[in-house]
């Protein structure tokens, strides 16, 4: 009976639970209350491990309720219960867009959000580059939603503080290792990840 009630319980926050994983908290607190399985502390820790691990919070919060409360087919049970909803959801939505795909104001409207998803991804980049290999920052200007670059140089760094030598350096590396390096490029992502956080790791004990 545990498992149905996981299933049934996470199955409704799935399903209602719209906005976000964070939107899933006050179910989350609701099922605590009836169920005893947790505490509000508990929920409390459960939310800290999801936001550190990898994957979507809603779906991390019902794995860590469902094994707390019946190990691990119960995590199985509770995840399959959160996503069930979602995945007919989507189901749908791809049968409705199907029928009407050669609409022409619903192919207008695909054509208007391909620009804007690119710009709006350009724009994520453009960011983490500044952020990561130069000393320019974007900051918004108080009372204005447009946000304009402000720079913030040491003069007695090298190239006198505008770029970021070590970020620079390990930018061009990885650019190479993963375009122009046989035995290397074909390693998986995860392993320039590592290695990258390695490097993070060396260089903030050198500096420190």
């Amino acid at each position: 009976m545990i498992y149905l009630q996981l299933f049934w319980e996470f199955f409704k926050t799935g399903l209602f639970a719209v906005g976000g994983g964070m939107a899933t908290l006050p179910f989350l607190q609701a099922i605590g209350e009836s169920t005893g399985w947790y505490t509000y502390t508990d929920l409390m820790n459960m939310l800290a491990v999801s936001e550190s691990t990898p994957g979507p919070i809603g779906i991390n919060m019902a794995t860590y309720v469902g094994f707390t409360a019946a190990g691990v087919p119960g995590a199985v049970i509770a995840t399959l219960g959160e996503v069930t909803p979602s995945i007919i959801v989507i189901l749908i939505v791809a049968a409705v867009l199907h029928s009407f795909r050669n609409n022409r104001y619903v192919d207008q409207a695909f054509y208007g959000l391909r620009p804007a998803s690119t710009g709006l991804i350009g724009a994520a980049c453009v960011s983490v580059i500044l952020e990561v290999l130069t000393s320019v920052q974007l900051a918004a200007q108080e009372g204005s939603l447009v946000k304009a670059p402000a720079i913030s140089l040491d003069a007695s760094a090298p190239l006198g503080g505008l770029f970021s030598l070590p970020g620079l350096a390990l930018a061009a590396l990885l650019l190479v290792l993963t375009n122009w390096v046989p035995k290397v490029k074909g390693l998986h992502p995860i392993v320039f990840i590592a290695l990258s956080a390695a490097v993070g790791i060396v260089f903030g004990f050198a500096g420190a």
